[in-house]
């Protein structure tokens, strides 16, 4: 992890040597998840999100982003509409912390105070990391489920995984050199188990602990005694990945240099 994080940071100060501005800022929101509890709503919510961010103007359009985001998602099949998924009686809320580099575009030529257009809307793209540990809620105590081996691993999932930001959003010039904008964007990344759920039910007499073997099949809790997890059988819905949302509003301010008013 550390020489993908030096590698992020150094990517960040080489492409930001011939920039004309820096961008200081925050954000606040929302967070949501799209994985084996929540396989078909792409805004369902199901946490918050507060983040800091550097940025390097290159121009009025193009900008790199470094970005810093720290958010909870959770799920639980007790929501769901559907009847199957309600028996599973699964559930997990998972702290995330990310940290990415994005390069952002602006459809409209801006920098605030300087051009002539006050508002524009943006898209971004990047990559970064971000470290993520499901935990249950189990008789009032939050326990961590990545050493359980829930589904029979051989050994723990990773604790970091590897994102893809991606999104779009709305900045407007509200004041001088501040800029206030809504975003929406997803993570893809390179696991299955924010929700510490991906395939089939394990042996439960293979499994590592009676924790686990709790954990690793909840439906007995709603149905009264009579589990639905033989070993083998679907728990999680085979797709290879999930994916994570972050959604809010941010707030910045630009250093703007007196060239970039020559230039304008």
């Amino acid at each position: 992890m550390q020489k993908l994080l030096t590698v992020i940071f150094f990517i960040f100060i080489s492409v930001s040597a011939s920039a004309q501005t820096w961008e200081i800022g925050g954000a606040i929101g929302g967070a949501g998840y799209i994985g084996d509890l929540n396989t078909s709503n792409p805004i369902k919510p199901g946490g918050g999100s507060i983040g800091v961010f550097f940025k390097r103007n290159f121009n009025g359009y193009l900008a790199a982003k470094l970005n810093f985001t720290y958010g909870q998602i959770s799920g639980a099949d007790s929501t769901s509409g559907n009847q199957q998924v309600r028996e599973r009686n699964l559930s997990f809320v998972d702290p995330l912390k990310e940290l990415s580099l994005m390069a952002e575009f602006n459809f409209m030529k801006y920098i605030p105070d300087v051009t002539k257009n006050k508002y524009t809307p943006y898209i971004f793209v990047g990559g970064g990391i971000t470290s993520y540990a499901p935990r249950a809620n189990y008789n009032g105590v939050k326990i961590g489920l990545r050493s359980l081996l829930t589904e029979g691993q051989a050994r723990p999932y990773k604790e970091y995984a590897i994102v893809i930001p991606y999104g779009a959003g709305f900045k407007y010039n509200f004041a001088g050199k501040w800029t206030v904008a809504a975003e929406l964007g997803y993570r893809y990344t390179n696991t299955d188990y924010l929700d510490d759920v991906s395939g089939v039910y394990a042996d439960k007499s293979k499994l590592p602990s009676q924790t686990s073997i709790i954990l690793s099949d909840r439906s007995g809790e709603r149905s009264g005694g009579s589990y639905i997890g033989s070993p083998g059988s679907q728990r999680g819905d085979f797709k290879p990945r999930d994916i994570y949302m972050f959604a809010g509003f941010t707030v910045s301010y630009t250093f703007v240099t007196q060239k970039c008013y020559f230039e304008n």
